[in-house]
C-alpha cells in the first residue's frame, strides 16, 4: 500500500526552502498531501499574499514530472485540516514553528481512535546572511526566493557612481505615468492615491513637490525624500512642507550623479523606523534624492508605493515587487563602485 503523508502551509512566494520541504516529503512517502492556507485565512494574515491558486501554481511550476504525479493540492481552512480525520495519511511533514501543530493533531487523533501520524521535522534551510529563509522575510524585501540579500556586504560601505550605461537606463521612467498640469500637482497625486488599493504600503514620497502633494492631500507619507529642490534648481516651495508631521528627521549627504553610503544608510533607517515601529521618516538630502527610488526598491518591503514627479508631464508610481527589485538591484551592480 502506498504511504500518503501531509504537509501544510501558506507557501507564498515560493522560495528555496520550501523546495526543501517538499523534497524531503516526497522522499518519505509515496503520495504527498499538500494543503495550501486558504485566502480567507491569509487576507486576515497579511493581504499582500497571493492567491490559493497562484501560490498552487508556482509550486507546481517547481515540481519535476515524476515529483508532479505523486502531489495532490488542497484547501487548508484552518489550523488542523483533513489531519484530525484522514484515515489513510500515516505521515505528517513540518518545520520547527509547526511541530507543536503536528503533536497536537495526534493528540486529537488519539482521543478520536485514529492511529497518530509518523511526524518528519524537516530543518529550515538558512539564507545568505545565516537567518532563516521565510516567505515574510522576502515579502518585507530582506531576501530573494533563493536567500540572497539584495546588496552585497561588500558593497554596503560603497558610493556608487553612475555609469554612460546606467544613465541610459534611467532614462526611461520606471513606472506608470499619472499625468497632471504643472501648477496643481495635487490633481495627479489624487489619482495616484485613489489607484492604491489600502494595503499598498509604505507610502514613499521622493521629491519636496511630490512630498509637499501628498501632504496637501492628506495622504499621511510614511517615508518622505526632499532636497529643497525641483528640476535641480532651488524652491521655496520646500518650506511649505510640515516637518512636526513625520516621527524621525534624518539627513544625509548626496552629490549629484552617485549614491552614496549616507543615503543608502539614511533609507535603511527610515525602513527600519517603519517596519519595525510604523514611524514615518523625512529624510533631508544635502545634494541630490532623485536617484533615492535604487535604494528604496531594493530595501521596501514587496506592495510599497515609491512615487516621484516627472518634470511637465506629472507623477510616477511604481509598485515595490520581486520584479523592481531586481532591476535596481541589476542598475546598482552596473554603477562604478567605490569604498570610502
Amino acid at each position: 500500500m502506498s504511504s500518503i503523508g501531509l504537509v501544510g502551509g501558506t507557501f507564498d512566494f515560493f522560495h528555496i526552502g520550501h523546495q526543501k520541504l517538499i523534497n524531503s516529503c516526497l522522499n518519505n512517502c509515496d503520495i504527498l498531501e499538500i494543503w495550501i492556507s486558504s485566502d480567507i485565512i491569509t487576507q486576515r494574515k497579511d493581504p499582500r499574499i497571493s492567491s490559493w491558486k497562484e501560490r498552487c501554481d508556482l509550486i507546481k511550476q517547481n515540481l519535476s514530472l515524476e515529483q508532479s504525479s505523486r502531489v495532490t493540492f488542497h484547501e487548508l481552512m484552518d489550523d488542523y485540516g483533513i489531519a484530525l480525520s484522514h484515515k489513510n495519511a500515516t505521515k505528517i511533514f513540518c518545520t520547527s514553528e509547526t511541530l507543536s501543530t503536528c503533536q497536537i493533531i495526534n493528540q486529537k487523533r488519539l482521543e478520536r481512535g485514529l492511529k497518530p501520524l509518523s511526524i518528519f521535522s524537516v530543518p529550515h534551510e538558512l539564507s545568505e546572511d545565516g537567518l532563516i529563509i521565510s516567505s515574510s522575510r522576502i515579502r518585507n524585501g530582506e531576501i530573494n526566493s533563493d536567500g540572497e540579500v539584495w546588496i552585497s556586504h561588500k558593497d554596503l560601505n560603497s558610493n556608487f557612481y553612475l555609469t554612460k550605461e546606467v544613465e541610459s537606463m534611467l532614462k526611461v521612467p520606471f513606472g506608470k505615468l499619472f499625468e497632471g498640469p504643472e501648477d496643481d500637482h495635487s490633481i495627479a497625486i489624487t489619482n495616484v492615491i485613489n489607484f492604491l488599493e489600502d494595503f499598498h504600503s509604505p507610502i514613499i514620497g521622493v521629491g519636496d513637490v511630490t512630498v509637499r502633494a501628498l501632504q496637501n492631500i492628506g495622504s499621511k507619507t510614511s517615508i518622505g525624500i526632499i532636497d529643497e529642490k525641483t528640476k535641480r534648481a532651488k524652491w521655496d516651495g520646500y518650506r511649505e512642507i510640515n516637518q512636526s508631521l513625520y516621527d524621525n528627521i534624518i539627513q544625509c549627504s548626496n552629490p549629484p550623479g552617485m549614491l552614496t553610503k549616507s543615503l543608502f544608510d539614511s533609507c535603511k533607517e527610515a525602513m527600519n523606523n517603519w517596519l519595525e515601529r510604523r514611524q514615518n521618516t523625512l529624510i533631508l538630502v544635502d545634494g541630490e534624492e532623485d536617484l533615492a527610488p535604487l535604494f528604496l526598491h531594493i530595501l521596501a518591503p514587496i506592495k510599497s508605493a515609491i512615487i516621484y514627479g516627472q518634470p511637465n508631464k506629472g507623477v510616477v508610481l511604481r509598485i515595490t515587487e520581486l520584479d523592481s527589485k531586481i532591476r535596481c538591484q541589476k542598475i546598482l551592480s552596473l554603477c562604478d563602485k567605490r569604498n570610502n
